[in-house]
């Protein structure tokens, strides 16, 4: 079945996108990934996006239109990809309600009718409200694809993605959580000083010096002291909160940039160490920063960082990729969530289905999940 998953996620620089056949036989999933893309927002539609972000005001009718609008990118990068069995679209999160320590509501657009009539293809949407349903985080939902992945691997190992927030999953304890900002500040940092979107490379970063008492101030973040499950986003990491965090000490922007790449080094680093994690699989923008990942490495000398491309997961490609597994989950009446991952209270078929041009036909429901996973090449 060749289901293609879409993904923007919390750096909102544009929509990921992976194609991939599945076929499962004696409970191994094998995976042959035939199309990745990224498809980068429109300059305006970014814009409008950030500007909607809390904690800045916005109203319903600006709700619609991203709605509207962001759908209609989501189906822009879909008909890029060819005609696929089904699609399975994350959206873009535009708040992520967290109250007193516990997720809410959770709201991601994109509205998925404008790609099932753009595609022909059903499409599978609204993923992480039915784990905030039963009493979970709504995130790391990735966690689910993460376990598999790991199944094979000896030693302690874990799975790290650094988009715009750092998620960890953990797989001999079966746990999964945010461990803090990976790119989110450090894009706001750029995004206030030069208008860019991200510091390419890291090269800003390599040319400056870290800031301990900066550094210090923020490693205080009661954030990163709370127990798992737990997740967070620029609900919390947001340009404001930096602004207030940083302008006391007035830094030169390599030096910012710096010192918040330390910072995320240092929050999973505490993680993996917390762990005693002997293997690490790295995925996400954040793999191509090598300041950022000679900064992990350093700070926790005792494990082996390995880049997903290594396993055959593309490592910009990682989350889209799990979405097209969400997707082969749903169409197949399996869960897709870990309960010790997410704190839901069991685990839950994700999403709701948008039918295609002609009669919603589905696969016959499979009794057994799938125990690994493997990817193979074409």
């Amino acid at each position: 079945m060749r289901v293609l998953g879409l993904m923007s996620g919390t750096s909102h620089d544009g929509i990921d996108s992976a194609t991939v056949d599945w076929s499962m036989a004696d409970g191994v999933l094998t995976g042959v990934v035939e199309h990745t893309g990224t498809r980068p927002y429109e300059r305006e539609l970014r814009e409008r996006i950030l500007a909607a972000l809390p904690p800045n005001p916005t109203d319903m009718a600006e709700v619609c239109r991203l709605d509207t609008l962001i759908g209609q990118a989501f189906a822009d990068a879909a008909e890029e990809c060819g005609p696929v069995d089904l699609v399975c679209s994350h959206g873009q999160t535009l708040f992520h309600w967290v109250e007193n320590g516990r997720v809410r509501g959770t709201l991601q657009l994109g509205q998925p009718a404008w790609i099932a009539e753009r595609t022909g293809a059903p499409v599978v949407s609204d993923l992480r409200v039915r784990d905030v349903s039963a009493g979970g985080q709504g995130a790391p939902l990735v966690s689910y694809f993460d376990l598999l992945l790991l199944a094979g691997l000896p030693g302690a190992s874990g799975a790290l993605n650094l988009g715009g927030i750092a998620n960890l999953t953990v797989r001999d304890l079966g746990i999964a959580y945010d461990t803090g900002p990976a790119s989110a500040l450090m894009d706001a940092a750029v995004s206030a000083a030069t208008g860019g979107s991200f510091d390419e490379n890291g090269r800003l970063a390599a040319a400056g010096e870290i800031h301990e008492g900066l550094l210090r101030d923020l490693l205080a973040e009661p954030y990163y002291r709370e127990l798992p499950p737990k997740t967070t986003g620029k609900e919390l990491f947001h340009p404001g909160y930096l602004a207030r965090m940083a302008s006391p000490y007035g830094l030169a922007l390599p030096d910012l940039l710096a010192t918040l790449t330390a910072l995320t080094a240092e929050t999973v680093a505490m993680e993996i160490r917390r762990h005693r994690l002997e293997t690490v699989v790295v995925s996400g923008g954040g793999v191509r920063n090598p300041v950022l990942i000679d900064m992990l490495c350093k700070r926790a000398p005792e494990a082996r960082i390995l880049p997903s491309d290594e396993l055959g997961v593309p490592a910009d490609a990682k989350e889209a990729i799990a979405f097209s597994l969400f997707g082969w989950l749903t169409a197949h009446g399996l869960p897709a969530t870990v309960p010790g991952c997410t704190g839901a209270s069991g685990p839950r078929i994700l999403g709701t289905i948008t039918p295609g041009r002609g009669p919603l036909t589905l696969p016959p429901p499979l009794q057994d999940a799938p125990a690994r996973l493997i990817f193979v090449g074409r």
